[in-house]
């Protein structure tokens, strides 16, 4: 089932919301919505009507093959253009794969924190 852009937001959120050590807030704009994990950026949820997107961090070749297969994947609107995707509603996209995307992102983030900072819960 595809979903729409609102779909794929609320999606994104509810999906980060439950990973452990998530925090959030409007850090650079309001219409920014940012997800964290021990103080690292790996979900931004963008709240404007006319641009419903999401954007994750990704492993460069897997991003390049998204984008090859998805007409709604696109280099990272804000960040690092090989290691970030934005992605808007379209074909298939679901809302196992907004899950899928938003856990793989939440992932890589936190290999690249130290043990120490991690958080407890997170065994992923």
């Amino acid at each position: 089932m595809t979903v729409t852009g609102k779909r794929l937001q609320d999606v994104a959120r509810s999906t980060a919301k439950e990973l452990p050590g998530v925090s959030n807030g409007r850090p650079f704009t309001e219409k920014l919505d940012v997800y964290k994990v021990a103080g690292k950026v790996f979900l931004i949820v963008t709240d404007d009507p006319d641009e419903q997107i999401i954007t994750v961090k990704a492993e460069p070749a897997h991003a390049r093959s998204l984008q090859q297969e998805h007409d709604c994947v696109a280099p990272g609107r804000y960040l690092d253009k090989r290691h970030w995707i934005s992605v808007s509603a379209g074909q298939d996209i679901t809302p196992g794969t907004v899950k899928d995307l938003v856990g793989h992102s939440y992932d890589l983030v936190l290999d690249s924190v130290p043990r120490k900072r991690r958080p407890r819960e997170a065994g992923r």
